[in-house]
């Protein structure tokens, strides 16, 4: 791993911890959530697809293994319903990153993150 890449992960991983308070050091916690990234983008190609049983009718209980991951992960134990939770979500659309945070709560709370075009809080993006 480069240099520039470990730096940028380790920001990232701060950044996060700043917003959820993990407890995990940045580089496990963006790792952790780049596997789970990878999991939810398959999930999303697979509903633009019509793929692998993964439809509108299936859509919500399809993603819920993986956002349980991520709120798990994000979120300490004994804390399942934060005022945070309801500003994550698993975008559908295959085109970019598929965990993110909503508009709304980056803009409101000058968040600092990766964001995409429409200004939605990537929790996992590629460092490369």
């Amino acid at each position: 791993m480069k240099t520039t890449q470990l730096n940028q992960i380790i920001k990232h991983g701060e950044n996060l911890n700043a917003i959820f308070n993990t407890g995990l050091d940045p580089v496990t916690l963006c790792k952790k959530l780049r596997r789970l990234e990878n999991k939810a983008n398959k999930l999303a190609l697979d509903y633009c697809n019509g793929e692998n049983g993964v439809n509108t009718q299936t859509w919500e209980t399809k993603q819920a293994p993986v956002m349980a991951a991520v709120r798990k992960l994000l979120f300490p134990i004994g804390m399942t319903k934060t005022p945070l939770d309801w500003c994550i979500f698993l975008n559908g659309d295959a085109r970019g990153y598929a965990l993110k945070i909503i508009d709304t709560y980056m803009s409101e709370n000058n968040i600092n993150l990766y964001k995409d075009w429409g200004g939605y809080g990537i929790l996992a993006p590629e460092f490369n």
